[in-house]
């Protein structure tokens, strides 16, 4: 018999939840494998299956074209030697030699171990675009580099759980990284709600009732957690409302933990991503805060590098090298995230070999993901049953459905929410894979489900949609 089973392990663990790669997820890539291991005879009514469950630009399927300069930076700095193998040939811009050198000299071999904090010579590069984006400024020995946001939220959000007891201020419908964080290390959500028919806006009226109900509950509320933009909604927080969440913050002692890493994915002509930190310091507010950000999203795309880093705000010195002593349990962050984040905060510049193509390929994924949504939006907003709110950030969208009782019926019956018997028999008839909206929590009573922005040919794509619910919606018509 094996020493080992399920209920030996860290009960915690089997509380997990993780929709993102839940069950349809799990239920898609089965399907890739039967398609792939079948292609003549495989059964399915389609012949492919679409991702739209994250935000994975470069997936197979969603295939968003990396940028060229920072994938030319990582070969260089992989093996330098092939700049003199190259040379002459025209194959890398004088730009991306340089840079590449001079990577090599500050950091040395990316196959070797960097500071635990990240390398010093990236980090001072992360504070000057830090100081140039809020014209405030920005230290080194603040940001930390991590192996993409996430690392930096699990970690930040299991030094604040300090009892049974502390609570975290999670945004509904929030990414759900948050409430598994939550979970794994012991604390509670205390959820607020965001506000659909006013474009998902964050009411700060609704962050004081969750304050408040948590404390008469004997929860400790020890943070308060805002993305901005947001991951499900793609909303965009104004300069007003992140004054008064800081202030709210400051007077009942709270850490704000800003997931701003979608700051770069603004695609509607009124939204403009104002950061935490240029408002903090304009406030001269003493609130802490850590602001996220990576190289997975924005228009990089580049999840699989692993890139990112997080900085604090009005931390005491011993908190700081308290943290600093917890990610050196993990050594560094990958190297190569690190040199991805570096190309991120410091792309080429007006005049330079490497611009107009760093330009051209920029703009054209900013137009298309703008496009993209504008399009899904308008298309679901004409579908029976459905609402779906034109979000101006991010990549998302989270449409509302409006089920008949027979087929929440019909679900009860399946022992599934409405919204993932939907989701499921979507991909089942279409091979789209969404994530239903009860994997990111919403208003007792309400069905919805999140779809990237990202895919290639958005009119098959989106005619699949529409043609899918219109059968569902009759076949359980009341």
């Amino acid at each position: 018999m094996s020493s080992i089973k399920l209920t030996s392990l860290n009960p915690r663990f089997s509380d997990v939840q993780y929709a993102v790669r839940g069950e349809l997820a799990i239920k898609a890539e089965k399907y890739v494998v039967q398609l792939k291991e079948h292609p003549n005879d495989h059964g399915l009514p389609f012949d492919k299956v679409v991702f739209t469950n994250i935000g994975n630009p470069q997936q197979r399927g969603l295939d968003q074209e990396p940028i060229t300069f920072p994938r030319q930076v990582a070969a260089l700095t992989e093996w330098p030697a092939l700049a003199e193998k190259v040379k002459g040939l025209g194959v890398f811009p004088d730009d991306v030699v340089e840079r590449a050198r001079e990577l090599e000299k500050e950091i040395g071999s990316i196959g070797a171990y960097s500071q635990s904090q990240g390398a010093s010579f990236i980090r001072k590069n992360v504070a000057k675009f830090i100081e140039e984006r809020d014209g405030y400024p920005a230290s080194a020995d603040n940001i930390f580099l991590t192996g993409g946001a996430s690392a930096g939220v699990s970690l930040m959000i299991s030094m604040l759980i300090s009892s049974p007891k502390s609570g975290l201020l999670i945004p509904i419908p929030q990414y759900p990284l948050y409430t598994a964080s939550l979970t794994q290390h012991g604390g509670l959500a205390i959820p607020y709600y965001l506000d659909e028919s006013s474009a998902w806006s964050t009411s700060p009226q609704s962050v004081r009732a969750a304050l408040e109900k948590a404390r008469n509950e004997g929860i400790e509320p020890k943070a308060l957690v805002v993305i901005n933009p947001g991951n499900p909604t793609g909303s965009v927080l104004t300069k007003e409302v992140i004054l008064e969440l800081i202030d709210l913050a400051e007077k009942n002692n709270l850490v704000i933990l800003a997931d701003e890493v979608y700051q770069a994915n603004i695609h509607h002509p009124t939204a403009q991503f104002t950061s935490f930190k240029k408002l903090v310091r304009e406030a001269n507010s003493p609130v802490p805060l850590v602001s996220f950000h990576s190289i997975s999203k924005g228009v990089t795309g580049e999840c699989g590098r692993r890139g990112g880093y997080f900085e604090c705000t009005n931390f005491p010195e011993d908190v700081l090298a308290l943290i600093y002593k917890m990610i050196s349990v993990g050594l560094c962050p990958p190297l190569g995230g690190q040199i991805g984040v570096d190309c991120m905060v410091r792309p080429p510049k007006p005049g330079s070999p490497s611009y107009p193509l760093w330009k051209k390929e920029t703009d054209a994924t900013h137009k298309a993901l703008a496009e993209r949504t504008k399009l899904i939006a308008e298309r679901l907003n004409a579908l029976p049953g459905v609402s779906c709110v034109d979000s101006p950030g991010a990549l998302y969208l989270f449409p509302r459905i409006y089920f008949t009782k027979k087929a929440v019926e019909k679900a009860k019956e399946a022992g599934k929410t409405p919204d993932t018997f939907y989701a499921l028999a979507l991909l089942d008839e279409t091979g789209i894979c969404v994530v239903p909206g009860d994997g990111f929590g919403q208003v007792e009573g309400q069905n919805h489900y999140r779809l990237t922005c990202l895919c290639a040919g958005v009119e098959e794509y989106v005619g699949k949609l529409e043609k899918f619910h219109r059968g569902f919606m009759a076949k359980y018509a009341d």
